[in-house]
């Protein structure tokens, strides 16, 4: 009697174990997570895309996308992204702000790992203003 219900047991388990493997997930998963802008000129573009593939079994969607700052702008695809399927989110930079370029962009979906942090990095300089080094330097060249 114990036997069986052993054997009965050990068998559910292993079914148990086959129908959670049978679980439809979407996978999220990005070619990189952070982008260098480098070094850019003010009012340059500031539009960048990160790209990524659905590596899951089911369809993956993208409920909301947060910057950390009004100054990055993220788009996120409004169509479900199907298993195989590639996608991507743009990210608009103001430019206009010159200063070093430090955001994060917050991915939320349905995917196994619900939330993805995706950085922005770089510098904005302005040509027209450049250092008092620099000018002394012109002069010093110039004399």
């Amino acid at each position: 009697m114990m036997k069986n219900l052993i054997a009965i047991l050990f068998v559910g388990l292993i079914s148990f174990g086959s129908f959670a493997q049978d679980k439809k997930v979407a996978k999220i998963e990005f070619k990189t997570t952070v982008i260098d802008y480098g070094t850019i000129e003010k009012g340059s573009d500031g539009v960048r895309t990160f790209e990524f593939t659905n590596t899951g079994n089911a369809p993956l969607v993208i409920s909301n996308v947060k910057s950390t700052c009004g100054c990055t702008v993220p788009k996120k695809p409004k169509d479900p992204i199907m298993p195989g399927e590639t996608g991507e989110i743009e990210v608009k930079y103001d430019t206009k702000r010159v200063n070093p370029i430090r955001k994060t962009i917050t991915v939320y979906s349905n995917a196994e790992t619900p939330t993805v942090a995706l950085k922005i990095k770089g510098l904005v300089i302005d040509p027209d203003k450049t250092s008092v080094l620099d000018k002394k330097e012109k002069s010093m060249i110039e004399q």
